[in-house]
């Protein structure tokens, strides 16, 4: 599933392209995806000016004067800009045309989602999908201080409050596993055991992780690709997701796999505590 650094890196891709762009056509060959696909968005679409791209969390955000476009993408989801006049193929569900290249979403498990807020809906923070997310962790406003804060009263392990995002939104499965590695931070942990100083250390694992993951464009794993086609690189950094038997890249020891929430968690005894 693409999580936060494949996101902001398919955001930083497809902007230039479509930020300031008149949208000419929307074309939709599916009558959803997740949800249905807004009602009349070729008409709510087409003629406005894109004014610029965001992201929360996992979701990215294209607005206009007139309200924003909330694009998913899911567990198998993709953007790529591409020239006006390419074929779709399968599993092209949705195009946003802009002049002579368009942004085409492919979705092939289609767990993804393209919604419409128009601004007459109130701010877009209050989303239903956006509301409960947490602090973005690459904001100044993230902090070891309001991890401590926020879990005095969790008694789950902390790879799981992580994967939870409301406290800190965006530290999926394998982002959270890596930057416990690199935080010393046994995955298994209850929350409230973790104290003031561990919880700085984590914070900074988080943000250090995160950043290291965007410069490398990602991690890409089956589906994933950026918005020119390219796949990230950032999996051949991992020090312990996707190692279960290999040896720890710091004490040698062997890397565990284990279950959590349905999840599978990647860690070393050794190094972390």
């Amino acid at each position: 599933m693409p999580e936060l650094p494949e996101v902001e890196v398919t955001r930083r891709g497809v902007a230039p392209h479509i930020e300031g762009q008149t949208v000419t056509e929307v074309v939709l060959r599916r009558s959803g995806l997740r949800w249905p696909f807004p009602l009349e968005l070729s008409s709510h679409l087409s003629g406005q000016i894109i004014r610029g791209t965001g992201r929360r969390g996992k979701y990215l955000l294209i607005h206009f004067d007139h309200g924003t476009l909330i694009v998913h993408l899911g567990m198998s989801g993709n953007l790529r800009i591409l020239p006006l006049a390419t074929i779709p193929k399968k599993h092209d569900h949705f195009d946003l045309v802009v002049g002579q290249q368009l942004m085409r979403m492919n979705d092939a498990r289609r767990f993804g989602a393209v919604l419409w807020h128009p601004t007459g809906d109130g701010p877009l923070a209050e989303h239903v999908l956006l509301a409960k997310l947490g602090l973005e962790p690459l904001e100044d406003i993230f902090s070891g201080e309001i991890l401590y804060q926020q879990t005095r009263n969790r008694s789950a392990p902390i790879k799981q409050v992580l994967l939870a995002g409301d406290i800190v939104v965006g530290v999926g499965n394998i982002y959270a596993c890596e930057s416990l590695f690199e935080a010393g931070i046994n995955p298994k942990t209850a929350a409230h055991r973790i104290g003031k100083v561990r919880y700085s250390k984590l914070a900074g694992a988080i943000r250090d992780i995160l950043g290291r993951a965007i410069e490398k464009g990602g991690s890409t794993l089956r589906d994933f690709v950026g918005a020119d086609g390219r796949s990230g690189y950032f999996q051949q950094s991992y020090f312990v997701y996707d190692r279960a038997g290999e040896p720890c890249r710091v004490c040698g020891l062997l890397i565990e796999q284990i279950k959590q929430g349905q999840r599978s968690t990647f860690y070393c005894k050794s190094c972390q505590k």
